[in-house]
C-alpha cells in the first residue's frame, strides 16, 4: 500500500462536460445613494438634538411669525409703514406673553399658601379610599406577615431603646444650622430661574422681528433654493402655503384658548381653586395631541377632590373636560379645519414622540406645528414630496392603483367599500370608466411586461366580477350633490389624480321605448377578446347595459378562440362588442376575430371597445362598425342601434 494520506482523483469521463461548483449569489448590499440618504438623516437629526439651544429660540421665532403675519398685513393696510406695523404686532405678541406669565405666576403663588391645606384633605380622602378599596388587600398583607413571623420563630426586633448611643442601631442626632440669606443670595435664588425663560423670550422675538421684516427677502431666497425653473408656480405655492399655515395656527390658537376659557369659568363655578391657572394649562396642553387634555385634567382633578367633602365636585370637573374636549373634537375643530388637518393620526402620533424626544417638554408643544409645517413643504417642493407622503393624510395610492392592489390581493370587499364613497359624487359608468377601467389598463400593463401570470389575471378577473355583483344595485345616474356629504369624508381625499370622463353625449331612452327583441336576454353580446382583463371590462359593460334596458350577456375570451370560435352561441344578438385591453395584442388576432364574427352573426352591428388605445393607425382599418375607448361610448353606440331598430320596425308598420 502506498505510504502517506491517499486522494482518489477519478478522471473526468472522455466527451463529458465538467461540472461547475454550486454558485450562491451573495446578498444585495446597500446603494451608495441609499447609505447617502441615511447618513444626511442621521446628520440632520444629530444637528436637531445637539443644537435644541438654538434651534428651539428660531423655530418659535418662526411659528411666531406665522401667527403674528395676519396682524402684520392687517396694519400695513391700515397704511403704517412696514417696520411700525411689525413693532406694533410683536410688542403686542410681548403684552399677551407676560400677561399670560403675570396671571400663571399669581395664581401659582395663591395655589402654594393653600396647598398645606389641600394636602391634608387629599390624605384624608386618600386613606378613605384605603380603608374602602384596599382593606382586604391589607388583612391579607398583615396574614402574610404573621406567618412569615411565625416561620421565622417568632424573632422580635432588638430594643433599640437599650442600646448605647452612638451605635448603628442608635445614632447620635445631629442638629444642621442654616446660613442666614444674604440680599445678594436671595436675588440670585430669585432671579436666577428667571434669566433663562426671560433671555429666550427676547431672542425669541428678536429673531421674529428680522423674519417678519425680511419676509420678502427671505421667501425670494427660498424660491432661489427650490424653485427657480418655475418662478410662477413656486410664488404661488409659497405663497399659498404662508396663507394656509397662518391661518391654522390662528385658528387652532383661538380654538385652544376658547377651550381654556370654557375650562376655567367652569372649575371657576365648582369653586375649584386657581381657574385660570388650569384654564392656561388646558390650552397649551391641547396643543399636545390626544394626550393633553388628560395632562390638564390632572391637577384640577386632585384639587377637586381635596376641596370638597365628597366625591361629585371631582367628577363634574372630570366631566367638564371631557365634554369640552368632545364638542371641541367632534365639533368645532371639523368645522374649523374641514374634514382633515392634513396630517395622518399615526403620523401625529410618532411626531410628537420624535419632537418631545429631540427637544423636550417644548418639543412636545410645537409637535403638531412642526409636523404641519414638513407636510406643507413636501406639497409644494416636489424634492420633498416624500415628506407628504409619508406625514400627510392624503392617501398614498391613487383609487386606480388602490383598486389595482386591491384586485391583487383578491379583496373585492375592500374595493367595494372604497366604491361606495367615489359613487356619492360620480354616477356608475363614470366609476367604471374613470376607476376600474384604469385599473384593468394598469393590469394591461404588467401583462405586457410580463410580470402578471395568468393565474393572477384570473385573479383578477374574479374580483372584477365580485366587486360588479356588489355594485349591483346602484343605478347608473349622477348622485344628488345635497347627498354627497353623508357618510364618512374620504371622498375628497381620494379624488385625487382621478381623471374625469365627459358624461354620456345623448340622454338615454326609457326601457320600455326600446324594441323587445333588444330588451330579451342576449340582445348585446359582450365578448372578452383575448384574455381576462377583457372578461372583466365585458361584465362591466354587461351590468351598465342592463341598467339602461338592453338585455346583454357575457361571453368569455376563451369563446373568441380560433377553435371556439364556431361553437360561438350568438343567438338572436343585435350588436356585439369586442371588448379588447391588451397593450400588445396584434392587431390581426382582432381582425380575424371580427371576420369571424361577421360570418356567425351577419346581421349584428359590430362594436370594438379597445380599452388600452385611442385607435391609431396600426389598429385601421376594422372590419367593424364603429370604434370605441370608453364605456360611456359602448353604451350610447349600442343604445344607438336599438334605437335604429325600433325607427326599422316603425317604418316598416307603417
Amino acid at each position: 500500500m502506498p505510504e502517506g494520506p491517499s486522494h482518489a482523483t477519478i478522471a473526468p469521463r472522455p466527451g463529458a462536460v465538467p461540472s461547475l461548483p454550486a454558485q450562491v449569489p451573495p446578498a444585495e448590499l446597500p446603494a451608495v445613494n441609499s447609505l447617502l440618504t441615511l447618513a444626511v438623516v442621521v446628520v440632520v437629526i444629530g444637528a436637531l438634538y445637539l443644537g435644541r439651544d438654538v434651534l428651539i429660540p428660531v423655530t418659535l421665532a418662526g411659528l411666531l411669525s406665522f401667527l403674528l403675519a395676519p396682524l402684520t398685513a392687517l396694519l400695513r393696510r391700515l397704511r403704517l409703514p412696514r417696520t411700525p406695523a411689525v413693532l406694533v404686532a410683536v410688542f403686542l405678541a410681548l403684552g399677551v406673553i407676560v400677561g399670560v406669565g403675570a396671571v400663571i405666576g399669581l395664581q401659582v403663588a395663591s395655589l402654594s399658601a393653600d396647598l398645606p391645606q389641600y394636602e391634608t384633605a387629599m390624605r384624608g380622602k386618600i386613606e378613605s379610599v384605603h380603608r374602602l378599596g384596599l382593606g382586604m388587600f391589607n388583612d391579607v398583607k398583615d396574614h402574610l406577615v404573621a406567618s412569615t413571623e411565625r416561620a421565622s420563630g417568632g424573632a422580635a426586633p432588638p430594643d433599640t431603646q437599650r442600646l448605647p448611643r452612638g451605635t448603628a442601631q442608635s445614632p447620635v442626632a445631629v442638629q444642621v444650622e442654616q446660613e442666614q440669606p444674604t440680599p445678594l443670595g436671595v436675588a440670585r435664588q430669585v432671579l436666577g430661574p428667571l434669566l433663562g425663560p426671560v433671555g429666550d423670550t427676547a431672542l425669541v422675538l428678536v429673531v421674529a422681528i428680522f423674519i417678519l421684516l425680511q419676509e420678502d427677502d427671505l421667501r425670494d431666497r427660498m424660491i432661489r433654493l427650490f424653485g427657480s425653473s418655475d418662478l410662477h408656480r413656486t410664488t404661488l405655492a409659497m405663497n399659498d402655503a404662508a396663507r394656509r399655515l397662518s391661518k391654522y395656527f390662528l385658528t387652532q390658537l383661538a380654538i385652544n384658548t376658547c377651550f381654556g376659557v370654557v375650562i376655567a369659568v367652569g372649575l371657576m363655578l365648582l369653586h375649584v381653586p386657581s381657574p385660570a391657572l388650569w384654564g392656561l394649562i388646558a390650552t397649551l396642553a391641547r396643543f399636545v395631541p390626544y394626550v393633553g387634555v388628560f395632562i390638564s385634567v390632572s391637577g384640577p382633578l386632585v384639587l377637586a377632590a381635596a376641596v370638597a367633602p365628597g366625591w361629585s365636585t371631582a367628577a363634574w370637573t372630570l366631566a367638564l373636560f371631557l365634554g369640552a374636549e368632545l364638542i371641541v373634537g367632534q365639533a368645532v375643530e371639523p368645522f374649523a379645519y374641514g374634514h382633515s388637518t392634513g396630517l395622518s393620526p399615526v403620523s401625529v402620533v410618532v411626531a410628537t414622540i420624535f419632537w418631545a424626544w429631540i427637544w423636550g417638554p417644548i418639543g412636545l408643544l410645537m409637535a403638531t406645528p412642526l409636523t404641519l409645517c414638513l407636510v406643507v413643504l413636501g406639497r409644494h417642493v416636489k424634492r420633498l414630496e416624500f415628506l407628504d407622503v409619508l406625514l400627510g393624510d392624503r392617501p398614498a395610492l391613487t383609487p386606480v392603483e388602490s383598486l389595482y392592489q386591491r384586485m391583487l390581493a383578491n379583496d373585492p370587499e375592500e374595493a367595494a367599500a372604497q366604491a361606495e364613497v367615489l359613487l356619492r359624487e360620480r354616477s356608475l359608468s363614470a366609476y367604471y370608466d374613470e376607476v376600474a377601467l384604469n385599473a384593468l389598463l394598469l393590469a394591461a400593463h404588467d401583462v405586457g411586461r410580463g410580470v402578471l401570470t395568468p393565474e393572477r389575471q384570473l385573479v383578477m378577473r374574479d374580483a372584477i366580477c365580485g366587486l360588479v355583483e356588489d355594485l349591483d344595485e346602484y343605478a347608473d345616474a349622477t348622485p344628488d350633490p345635497s347627498r354627497a356629504d353623508d357618510g364618512p369624508a374620504a371622498a375628497p381625499a381620494m379624488e385625487q389624480a382621478v381623471p374625469r370622463v365627459p358624461p354620456l353625449a345623448r340622454t338615454a331612452p326609457a326601457a320600455e321605448d326600446l324594441p323587445e327583441a333588444w330588451r330579451g336576454e342576449g340582445a348585446v353580446l359582450c365578448l372578452g377578446g383575448r384574455s381576462p382583463l377583457d372578461d372583466a371590462a365585458a361584465s362591466m359593460l354587461a351590468q351598465l347595459l342592463r341598467r339602461h334596458g338592453l338585455g346583454a350577456r357575457v361571453a368569455r375570451h376563451e369563446a373568441a378562440g380560433r377553435s371556439s370560435i364556431g361553437t360561438l352561441d350568438v343567438g338572436q344578438a343585435g350588436a356585439i362588442v369586442v371588448s379588447y385591453l391588451e397593450e400588445t395584442g396584434s392587431p390581426a388576432h382582432l381582425r380575424f376575430l371580427l371576420r369571424r364574427l361577421r360570418q356567425r352573426a351577419p346581421g349584428a352591428r359590430l362594436i370594438v371597445a379597445l380599452w388600452a388605445t385611442e385607435g391609431g393607425p396600426d389598429w385601421q382599418p376594422l372590419p367593424a362598425d364603429a370604434t370605441v375607448g370608453t364605456l360611456r361610448d359602448a353604451m350610447s353606440r349600442c343604445l344607438d342601434a336599438a334605437q335604429a331598430a325600433a325607427r326599422t320596425q316603425a317604418a316598416a308598420a307603417a
